[in-house]
């Protein structure tokens, strides 16, 4: 299909393009996930080590180097969609993680090509980075210009809720991988299992991707900004960007908590390796179906009181509910922290989402809404498992991970409390410009 085939606002079903977008978005943050989940063995492939620890470390630090690439990304890829368009973003940054995501799971170990291994590796993540840098921008974006005025917060939501789906099958295959292989054959090739099926299904989602029709909103513009004019923007409105900076803190490092760190956090705690997965399932499956509720909900609240609600309920229990679980390590008390934030994290994105995407400047909205929320993510979100690892392991209290999470929740809270409650309210529901 052509860039000229537009979808007119609010007059064709809607269902087809959010699966277009959202399935795209999936797969980009399916190949982050699976690196978050085998780092332990992905760190003894590439990060060889006699210390167990500092192969791990090595390997999350890695993993954060990615996020590092996404505000470059942000800006370049991201004002590429605001100049040319929506769909051609969509379609570049889905080719560049392709390619990121085929050389982390194809290259050779250390063993077998030495110090050329993490080289590749680092620059592979450096490359998915980069890609993600725009994509999460670009489908918001998307998602926010097809949707109907008083039902933003819902379409946007499935940004947030397709990644679940991710989250589920990779809980479904390691379930599978630690069934049925031995621990020897997962360190030496399981891992790359999760790696390779993401990437026999990157041909479905160009397919879903190419027949993507241009927004009505971007269709409409008789002008659109350069790369310059993009940066220029931004400065001008640095105190908007600031604000939504500090709203993705909280949404970016539960996130990462949750269901990146999650299966090394439990298997720190000794509960084992099989169970963590199944957590981490009923994780991804929470937040799937709390996140399109508290969506309709958000659409008929007042943004900015909701946020300060749920930032304030997280500050509040992150650390006392860290320090039960430490207390006594189990799976059912696991199950609770992990399931608990699921459903708060749940009820923030569905709110912080569409937030956002109404604040920032119409003109460049792909990059404004990427930067924010790359910016805050290339420290607060790709280092987190590292952040978490390491506070536990110089503090010996395994409750400091609630610690991480207080913090960025009450980031999250003074962000909220300084949006301006009118300006929140007057654009709550108005048209896409």
């Amino acid at each position: 299909m052509s860039d000229s085939a537009v979808t007119p606002a609010h007059k064709r079903p809607a269902i087809r393009p959010i699966v277009q977008v959202a399935a795209g978005n999936a797969l980009e943050i399916y190949d982050f996930f699976a690196y978050g989940y085998y780092a332990r063995y992905i760190g003894q492939a590439f990060f060889p080590n006699d210390n167990p620890y500092v192969s791990l470390m090595l390997a999350l630090m890695t993993y954060g180097v990615g996020f590092l690439a996404r505000p470059v990304g942000a800006l370049v890829l991201g004002s590429y969609t605001d100049h040319r368009g929506r769909r051609r973003g969509l379609i570049l940054s889905l080719a560049l993680m392709a390619l990121g995501m085929l050389s982390v799971a194809c290259t050779p170990s250390y063993a077998t090509i030495g110090v050329l291994a993490p080289i590749i590796v680092v620059a592979g993540r450096l490359l998915q980075g980069f890609s993600a840098g725009a994509e999460l921008g670009g489908v918001v974006t998307y998602l926010a210009e097809i949707s109907p005025p008083r039902r933003r917060a819902f379409y946007t939501c499935w940004q947030v809720t397709s990644q679940q789906c991710s989250v589920m099958a990779l809980a479904i295959i390691g379930v599978g991988l630690f069934a049925t292989l031995s621990p020897a054959q997962i360190a030496g090739w399981g891992w790359r299992v999760p790696l390779w099926i993401g990437c026999g299904v990157v041909p479905i989602m160009f397919w879903l991707r190419m027949s993507l029709p241009e927004t009505a909103v971007f269709a409409r513009r008789r002008e659109t900004p350069s790369f310059s004019e993009v940066c220029s923007i931004l400065l001008a409105n640095w105190r908007t960007i600031l604000l939504c900076m500090g709203t993705v803190a909280f949404a970016t490092g539960t996130s990462q908590t949750i269901q990146t760190y999650g299966p090394t956090y439990f298997n720190s705690l000794n509960l084992g390796v099989m169970a963590g997965f199944v957590t981490v399932f009923f994780v991804g499956l929470t937040t799937f179906i709390c996140l399109p509720l508290a969506a309709l909900v958000a659409d008929k609240v007042n943004r900015r009181s909701m946020l300060i609600v749920v930032t304030l309920v997280a500050a509040a229990t992150a650390y006392p509910v860290l320090a039960w679980l430490s207390a006594a390590p189990s799976v059912a008390r696991f199950a609770a922290f992990e399931l608990w934030f699921a459903f708060v994290l749940a009820c923030y994105s569905a709110v912080q989402v569409p937030t956002v995407v109404e604040l920032v400047p119409a003109r460049v909205r792909a990059t404004a809404w990427a930067f924010s929320q790359a910016a805050v993510a290339a420290v607060v979100g790709g280092f987190t498992p590292a952040i978490c690892t390491w506070l536990t392991h110089i503090s010996g209290n395994n409750a400091m991970v609630g610690v991480w999470l207080g913090v960025n929740a009450l980031i999250g809270l003074l962000a909220a409390t300084l949006l301006d409650g009118r300006a929140t309210r007057a654009r709550q529901g108005a048209e896409m410009q």
